[in-house]
């Protein structure tokens, strides 16, 4: 029998199976992303959005608490919330915008299906600066188009229509390489636009019938893959933590642990933390640490495999009553922080900056930064992460320095979401541009004026980041090996090989300019203070007329951040 219409107890049953299905594929996923770096990838970043909504639904659906206005409030309030990195606020605005023409309704029908997916495609474009095609944004279009399609034609089964929309879209994303060249040399297609065909191929499969298996964070079983559920003990820490910050990702291993490698591994988080939990499976590892290094943590079980489901939160932070409502109804795993400090006096302007790394870190505090969020290229913040430390300083107005290409949505979206404060975000996409527009605001200026001022200030910056390669790829007609070292600039691949000290310099050669006066070089953790001062000294020999600065910055994953000015 023909399935015409879908009512709110339908609709959370094909949103939950679309979250699962896209969380289930999400590794598959993140192999799409052109460049092979190790660090917060599309399926990860997508999964992480989508499953902030989905708990909330999930409760609501066991709850048999469902109409189609607190459905639609969840997936949209919830995806804002968590989204993660800029394929997850595309994904949260395409929820956003698709939720609100079917929130008044009982029921969806094909015309209304269509009317939504067109509002769910022109509020996802309306948050891109400048959208390009050939990403997820293309795929959605094309399924849209579709949609408008058959409900024209007089189409009314449900099934039939959703079935030959994902055949469209599936087309769409085969036509992708040849939209963006650097998909068709790297031979992938988008990896946003294959994540949002697993949600609408999930959804589909409820339609169809297939029962969902979704167990909620915070549940009585969490499944492979599912978020921690929340500690009790957290919520009721003591003042003095020596280790403040709570570690939990998910290791999907490469090849399956041995005995040896799973106490090792046990016996060096004991080294930077405690209450470590480590459950190891066939193929994943649930790992959860107390540390004041996440990335010591992070970079240690990336040897085992890849990972997801990262979350680092800060056990010392205050969390205001208004922030803890918040957190509670978007992201049920956020815990209250330690007894409240007497409370400072609230100033007029207030900076925050992402980061990783402790001497990065204490460069930002040492310039002002009043809050270090921690992340950045291993672990992109969500929104909800963005607002939580903007309610933490207790200024009128934030300045926000995402210093990474990949958060600056998820911050703007923080700023539309804000509602007590001004924030302001610089579009920062590395460590370098950020520490140079702190270092170029001027307390007597307006707000107007240094944000206008700091933004053409980070336009001088050039930067470049030497990691590895984690898989075999052609970027930029480079032919790159797994476990090569790459240089990669603000444009793309400036060297690779198989030599960290030599790739950094090949970098740097390939962005100096006549005009350049600062060579500023950061070094990671894993790499020696002596062979960081030896490529300092070739670096100054070799560009006599530059000021050559060395500083550690302690970074995980990226060996060499280094800037040109």
């Amino acid at each position: 029998m023909a399935i015409n219409t879908i009512d709110a107890k339908l609709f959370a049953k094909m949103f939950l199976a679309g979250a699962r299905n896209l969380e289930s594929k999400k590794e598959w996923i993140n192999e799409l992303n052109v460049f092979p770096v190790p660090d917060g990838d599309t399926g990860t970043n997508m999964t992480l959005t989508i499953m902030s909504a989905a708990r909330d639904v999930a409760e609501m659906d066991a709850n048999n608490d469902l109409d189609m206005k607190s459905l639609a409030k969840a997936i949209s309030s919830g995806s804002l919330r968590g989204a993660r990195g800029n394929s997850g606020v595309i994904l949260s605005q395409l929820f956003r915008g698709f939720t609100k023409v079917i929130r008044d309704c009982d029921t969806i029908d094909v015309p209304l299906l269509a009317q939504a997916g067109e509002r769910a495609v022109e509020t996802a474009y309306k948050a891109v600066m400048k959208p390009k095609e050939g990403t997820i944004l293309t795929v959605a279009r094309g399924a849209s188009l579709k949609a408008r399609e058959l409900a024209d034609a007089g189409e009314t089964d449900m099934e039939k229509c959703i079935g030959v929309i994902i055949d469209q879209a599936e087309y769409v994303l085969s036509q992708t390489p040849e939209m963006l060249p650097v998909l068709k040399q790297a031979g992938v297609v988008d990896s946003g636009g294959q994540g949002l065909i697993q949600v609408l191929k999930g959804a589909y499969e409820a339609l169809l019938g297939k029962e969902v298996d979704f167990v909620p964070a915070g549940g009585a079983a969490p499944v492979a893959g599912a978020p921690f559920a929340p500690e009790n003990a957290r919520a009721q820490a003591e003042v003095d933590i020596k280790f403040g910050y709570c570690t939990e990702f998910i290791i999907m291993l490469s090849k399956p642990f041995n005995i040896k490698q799973e106490l090792d591994f046990k016996s060096y988080l004991e080294s930077i933390g405690d209450s470590i939990v480590v459950v190891a499976d066939e193929d994943v590892v649930k790992v959860h640490v107390h540390t004041n290094d996440p990335g010591l943590a992070i970079q240690k079980a990336l040897k085992y495999g890849a990972l997801s489901n990262m979350k680092i939160d800060n056990m010392r932070l205050e969390h205001h009553e208004k922030v803890i409502k918040m957190a509670q109804q978007a992201q049920e795993a956020v815990s209250a922080g330690p007894a409240a400090e007497p409370a400072l006096e609230r100033k007029e302007t207030g900076f925050i900056a992402v980061s990783a790394g402790d001497g990065i870190n204490a460069i930002f505090r040492d310039l002002g930064v009043d809050h270090i969020l921690e992340g950045g290229q291993t672990m992109n913040p969500s929104t909800e992460d963005v607002l939580n430390a903007v309610a933490a300083v207790n200024a009128d107005t934030v300045f926000v320095l995402p210093n990474n290409k990949n958060i600056i949505l998820a911050a703007n979206q923080a700023r539309y979401l804000c509602e007590d404060k001004r924030i302001v975000v610089i579009p920062t996409k590395t460590i370098a541009q950020g520490i140079t527009a702190v270092i170029n605001y001027v307390p007597d200026m307006t707000t107007e004026e240094n944000e206008a001022a700091m933004t053409e200030a980070i336009g001088s910056v050039k930067t470049g980041e030497v990691t590895y390669a984690v898989r075999d790829t052609v970027v930029d007609d480079y032919e790159i090996h797994q476990g090569d070292y790459m240089g990669i600039g603000d444009d793309g691949m400036l060297a690779v090989g198989q030599a960290v000290e030599k790739v950094t310099a090949s970098m740097i050669d390939r962005m100096m300019e006549e005009d350049m006066e600062l060579i500023s070089i950061y070094y990671g953790q894993d790499i020696p203070e002596e062979d960081a001062e030896a490529l300092r000294g070739k670096v100054a020999e070799k560009y006599p007329a530059c000021d050559v600065e060395l500083q550690y910055g302690g970074q995980p994953i990226y060996y060499y951040i280094v800037s040109v000015e």
